[in-house]
């Protein structure tokens, strides 16, 4: 079944057609397009996607969205494209892939969840892609898509037949959730958690949990919907352990809101928790039933964002029971938690050097402390904290006390930690990631278990690269 045909796309985005054409998918990266994909050119801070149209073509791309005007639209058209491509000319290819998005999902007659928070989006959208499928065809990223490229991509992705479909949705800046959130007109929101990510940018946690509460003024309701009401809000799925409750009210004064958490006040409520080497058994009350199920990655946060998951695909009209079930294959993802053993077998790796937050890299402390052998955690710098840097990485001093045996950091706020915690947990101290990897490749021995976290622009999957090139290595 096609995903695209043209007719359909011309009326998403208009511009000028080469010639009538089917798409099977939809890319925006010569690299990892299918064959069959349309191929939209975007010119960004990565590059401009007009230097790639051949190989988009050369990799089976069925058509091509390009820049009508601009210093190399025509050249590469007349100098790199075959006669007889199919090709639309768009005024700017960014605004017309958001079209795309926004007629991917207007078109959708399933439920679509929309994800955002601070930490834990990435983890609590593969959980409720797991959960909804076990009930039916579920569409979402197989990646963190969650800016203004990915979110539209995501959404222009969701096949024609999809029952469910999960977006993540993120942001660097104030009003960015609003425009994704427009897109998206999620049936159900989950926000995570409020933490002081981007605080740099946004000034404040008061500031960031506004931010993130904008995403319910753009919940879709089907009842609303056909009552003419389409400006009002349908259902949040909420952190209850927040002191920013005002913030949601705010953002959505009539909507349906269920609270999660482990306050008594919460509506879907963690019971207990009990994590063993593999994962966790949890036990909760979702949808006003108390149910337990066992989870394929450790971490009290992880649970929480289970259970949250849960209550959105409860309402979405998903089988609880079949979600439950589902959770047992969760694990936690490459960069986000996935772990890997060292020297054959004898040492273990804890990856989470996708990104980090002082929230985050507690949760991650919180999984290290439980673990036997000597703990090792290998932190780099948190970024876009702004003037709030050094206090934030100062006070993990005493989470890292209380988990770790042995501390490495690198990076000019990671300092501020390494001088801050006790002088028998200070392994050592690099400039960046590429000169502590050698360091902590040749510190690691059997026995260790080893965290390493940081920041993506800490590039601390240098490190990771390091120990699993230093011995043998396999997932676990």
């Amino acid at each position: 079944m096609s995903l695209w045909y043209s007719t359909e796309l011309f009326n998403a985005i208009g511009g000028d057609m080469t010639r009538p054409m089917t798409a099977t998918g939809v890319s925006i990266d010569s690299r990892t397009l299918q064959k069959g994909d349309l191929f939209f050119a975007i010119h960004g801070e990565n590059g401009d996607g007009h230097d790639y149209i051949a190989d988009a073509l050369a990799n089976g791309a069925s058509g091509i969205v390009m820049h009508r005007q601009g210093p190399n639209a025509w050249t590469h058209w007349h100098q790199t494209i075959p006669d007889g491509t199919a090709a639309f000319f768009v005024t700017d290819t960014t605004l017309a892939l958001r079209r795309l998005g926004k007629a991917g999902r207007d078109r959708m007659s399933g439920k679509l969840a929309a994800v955002t928070g601070s930490v834990g989006k990435t983890s609590t959208k593969e959980m409720l892609r797991l959960i909804l499928a076990a009930s039916g065809k579920t569409a979402a990223a197989a990646a963190s898509y969650n800016n203004h490229l990915g979110v539209p991509l995501t959404l222009s992705r969701i096949p024609r037949d999809a029952k469910f479909a999960v977006a993540e949705i993120g942001m660097n800046n104030r009003g960015e959730i609003a425009i994704l959130g427009r897109i998206a007109q999620p049936h159900v929101a989950i926000v995570t958690a409020i933490a002081p990510v981007h605080i740099g940018n946004l000034g404040s946690l008061a500031a960031i949990a506004e931010e993130k509460a904008s995403l319910l003024k753009y919940i879709f309701t089907e009842k609303a919907m056909e009552e003419g009401e389409e400006d009002k809000p349908g259902i949040a799925i909420l952190p209850a352990d927040t002191e920013f409750r005002i913030a949601f009210h705010r953002a959505s004064p009539f909507g349906r809101k269920i609270w999660f958490g482990e306050s008594a006040d919460a509506d879907a409520r963690l019971l207990d928790y009990a994590p063993d080497a593999t994962g966790s058994t949890v036990r909760a009350i979702v949808a006003g039933r108390e149910v337990s199920f066992r989870l394929g990655a450790p971490g009290k946060h992880m649970a929480l964002n289970a259970i949250a998951a849960l209550a959105a695909a409860v309402e979405m009209g998903a089988d609880l029971d079949k979600g439950l079930a589902a959770l047992a294959d969760f694990t936690a993802l490459p960069g986000r938690g996935a772990r890997q053993s060292l020297l054959g077998g004898a040492a273990t790796l804890i990856d989470e050097s996708y990104n980090a937050s002082s929230a985050s890299v507690r949760a991650a402390l919180s999984v290290l402390g439980t673990e036997k052998g000597r703990r090792i955690v290998v932190l780099g710098d948190m970024l876009e904290l702004g003037d709030f840097g050094p206090s934030e990485h100062a006070g993990l001093a005493d989470s890292v006390a209380a988990s770790a045996d042995v501390l490495f950091t690198c990076g000019p706020l990671m300092r501020h930690l390494y001088e801050a915690v006790p002088a028998n947990l200070r392994g050592a101290h690099a400039t960046d990631s590429a000169e502590l990897a050698s360091i902590v490749a040749a510190a690691v021995q059997p026995g260790d278990v080893v965290l390493i976290k940081g920041s993506n622009g800490s590039r601390m999957n240098r490190v990771v690269q390091a120990l699993l090139a230093s011995g043998e290595v396999s997932r676990t």
